[in-house]
């Protein structure tokens, strides 16, 4: 999909395989330990299953960065169930914490951008946890803001944002 020249090889994004699930599992717990100060949620969750369904779902997508033969970035979108059609939800965004700073998640989104303008979405959303300071620092710079729709409640821990898609 976009290939970028880099120091240390290049970086490719693609489209997932089923097969990588297990690896995409290792990189999503990699990431989210980052910013949960209590553990990791969901622990009877079947992540590598979760990955594989999300991979093989005919209406996602799930986008791999891989640079030197090496996962080091993941992305998963498709519409929400409940969602208007021209409307894209980002559900997993990460970048391996070994490769942050890299440029990596700048491409990742770039990539996604690419995506919903060819599916004609206008609005993407997403929700970030309220400790994760970095992702939301991110997804500020890219041009994401406070969803109006969706203002958290008391005591939730989740931010939703909103990204206006607009064309080339």
């Amino acid at each position: 999909m976009i290939s970028t020249p880099s120091t240390t090889g290049p970086l490719v994004i693609r489209t997932a395989l089923p097969s990588e699930a297990a690896a995409i599992t290792e990189l999503h717990l990699r990431a989210r330990s980052t910013y949960y100060p209590d553990g990791l949620p969901f622990g009877d969750v079947d992540w590598v299953a979760a990955w594989r369904g999300s991979i093989e779902r005919p209406e996602a997508h799930v986008l791999c960065a891989v640079r030197d033969g090496h996962l080091v970035g993941i992305a998963s979108f498709r519409t929400a169930d409940d969602a208007p059609a021209d409307t894209v939800k980002l559900f997993q965004f990460h970048v391996d914490p070994d490769s942050w700073r890299q440029g990596i998640g700048r491409a990742l989104h770039s990539a996604c951008l690419e995506q919903w303008r060819a599916d004609g979405k206008h609005t993407a959303t997403l929700d970030v946890h309220v400790d994760n300071a970095r992702a939301q620092a991110f997804y500020a710079r890219q041009g994401w803001v406070p969803d109006p729709e969706n203002p958290p409640a008391e005591g939730d821990h989740h931010l939703f944002l909103r990204y206006a898609v607009t064309g080339e």
